[in-house]
């Protein structure tokens, strides 16, 4: 536990950061699944549709350092490849 009130607030303001990055971490898995049911369900044009909505999530995660952009281009690029390997 926390002794000084400075040390107090500090954990206060972690606590609520880390709820704050946790969302973001769920909205990046959300993201993410979100391309990979479009992309199984074999419609191309909604997948497209779909990994650009989630490209957006992904790098507005990354520019907040929530993850790094390296892992953000990863997934980006992941999810384009089994776009691109659709059939149609």
């Amino acid at each position: 536990m926390a002794n000084t009130k400075g040390a107090r607030k500090a954990a206060r303001q972690a606590e609520k950061r880390r709820k704050h990055n946790a969302s973001l971490r769920s909205a990046l898995g959300s993201a993410i699944k979100s391309v990979t049911r479009a992309i199984q369900a074999g419609d191309k044009a909604a997948a497209r549709k779909t990994l650009n909505e989630a490209g957006s999530i992904i790098d507005r995660i990354a520019d907040k350092k929530i993850i790094h952009k390296n892992k953000a281009a990863r997934h980006k690029g992941h999810l384009a490849a089994r776009l691109k390997a659709m059939a149609g």
